[in-house]
């Protein structure tokens, strides 16, 4: 015995599907905005400023499968590290950081 014997289901319609679909899609929207203003103003705890980052991996090298080496920049001073599966190891601290460099345009090529 069936439960919904006599009941009668139409059909979808285009504008009900069209009507799901925008709100999908409004939504959806909604949450990328939302994160990207958490990235952009920083929320503390979620997302920080860009301005307020303190460090950065400047560099990584794999030195073979299992094995990476990084340069780690903190606060004016970077630090050479390999990581691997059994751990992590300092191989040097305390280097003093070169500024970064900025691209400049070529003036002979005006």
């Amino acid at each position: 015995m069936r439960a919904f014997e006599g009941v009668r289901v139409r059909p979808m319609e285009m504008i009900d599907l069209l009507r799901y679909v925008g709100a999908l899609v409004l939504v959806l929207a909604l949450v990328g905005l939302a994160g990207l203003a958490a990235r952009r103003f920083g929320i503390p705890g979620i997302a920080n400023a860009k301005s307020a980052r303190r460090l950065a991996v400047i560099e990584t090298l794999m030195l073979d499968a299992r094995h990476k080496l990084c340069l780690v920049r903190r606060d004016g001073s970077e630090h050479l590290i390999v990581i691997g599966p059994q751990g992590t190891a300092v191989v040097e601290t305390g280097v003093k950081a070169e500024p970064l460099l900025r691209a400049v345009p070529d003036e002979a090529a005006a």
